[in-house]
Formats: C-alpha cells, structure tokens, sequence
C-alpha cells in the first residue's frame, strides 16, 4: 500500500469510530484499492484515514475473521490472495448455492421481485452498449453481484441470501482482481437474461441449467485469468491453505 490517503478520505463521526474504520478498509479491499497481497501497516493505515491505531487493529481483527485480511510468513498482515484452488472451492459453493436460489425464485417471485429483476438485467444490457471507460470494474461487478442477490432475496430464505454475501465478498477479491487485468472477463448480459426468462416463465429445470452454465462459465473465465496473471508457485497467502 501507497502512503497516499484511501480515496475514503478521512472519517466522519456519526457512527463508531471502529464501525466507519472497518466499512471503509473492507470498501477499499473489496473495490481492489488495496489489491490481493499488499502489505497492511497500522501506522500507514492510521495515517490515510486519520485516525489512532486502536481502530485500526480492532478493523483489522474483524477482516481476520471474515478472511479478507491474512497473516504471512513474517507475522505481517496483507490482503487475502485468492488463488486458483480456492475460486474453484468458491465457485462450486456459489453454484451449490444458486442452484436453490433459482428454484425457490421460481415458486416464490411475485410481479414486483420480477420488476425489480427485469430492472437489473436492462442496467445490465444498457451498461454494455457504454463506451468502456464510462464504468469503473467496480460498477459492472455492482451490477452483477446485485442481478444474483435480488434474485435470491425473490427466494424469501433469508439464511441463503446471508450465506450468498458472505461468499460474495470472497467472489469481489477474485472478480475485481481479473477484471483489472482483462474486463472482459465479466460477460454478464445473455446470461442473465436467460436466466431471468426462465425464472420468470416458471421454469426451474431452465433456470437450473441457466444459473449453472452461466456460473460455470464465469469460473472458466476467472481461473484462466488467475492462471495467466500469476503463477502457481507465488506467495502462498492463500484462503484455502490458511484454514487448513
């Protein structure tokens, strides 16, 4: 990390201190700010967002916990880098997962969670015909993720769209990462509309072989970018070695 200040810019004070330190260093690590690997000083840290070490450490245990935030081999602490082994683990479980949530969407989804799917998908195929540099990585990744959590909230289990976001943030670190290298990685505009046909048809035999081809698909994409980008044999900071 740079000694320049997060673009966050320094806090205000109308929630806790601990609370707005964390949001923002997660923000940073998830919109690829602060990239896979880099280095976490207390003191750097402290300085950008112009506040104490104390919530700084506290923000930084809590990105520990949710495995945004590693230790390396010296004891320091570094983003979290994603390697091959664990998008496939991360793509099988969000597939595993999406595979529900497109069944219970069909059962479940009335007009309006259709409208708002509708919705999503248009800003979907509108945002494709924008010349590139009118939206940042992190804004087509929005607009993806937000495509797959309305349409587990149109599920009505409120435990899958809990799960869904905790693996979401994982899928940020791998998809924000290959698509600063390669945007095209993120060809979201057929696949979601297949999708949505067949949810909004009724049809969970089609909604399943749409969801699954689609995720599949991204996996394909994501691991052979991480395969071009770095090497097997890199700094081991992996998630998957880590909890083992």
């Amino acid at each position: 990390m740079s000694n320049q200040a997060l673009s966050l810019g320094s806090l205000s004070r109308s929630r806790s201190l601990h609370e707005q330190t964390y949001q923002a260093l997660r923000a940073a690590i998830l919109s690829g700010e602060l990239g896979a690997g880099d280095r976490l000083v207390e003191t750097q840290l402290a300085k950008a967002l112009q506040v104490s070490r104390t919530p700084i450490r506290e923000a930084l245990r809590q990105l520990q916990r949710e495995h945004l935030v590693v230790t390396d081999a010296n004891g320091g602490l570094r983003v979290v880098r994603l390697t091959v082994e664990d998008a496939i683990h991360l793509y099988d479980c969000r597939i595993a997962l999406e595979r529900l949530s497109v069944v219970e969407a069909c059962r479940q989804i009335d007009r309006a969670g259709l409208e708002r799917l509708e919705s999503v998908v248009a800003q979907a195929e509108s945002s494709a015909e924008k010349p590139p540099h009118q939206l940042t990585n992190c804004q087509l990744l929005h607009i993806d993720q937000q495509f797959h959590r309305v349409l587990a909230e149109c599920s009505r289990n409120p435990w899958l769209v809990s799960l869904l976001d905790q693996v979401f943030d994982q899928m940020s670190l791998l998809r924000i990462r290959t698509m600063q290298q390669n945007p095209g990685v993120l060809e979201i505009r057929g696949e979601h509309r297949r999708i949505y046909d067949a949810v909004a048809g009724g049809d969970e035999e089609g909604a399943i072989g749409a969801i699954v081809e689609h995720l599949s698909a991204s996996k394909e994409r994501v691991i052979r970018e991480i395969e071009r980008i770095e090497p097997r044999s890199s700094e081991n900071l992996s998630l998957n070695n880590l909890l083992n």
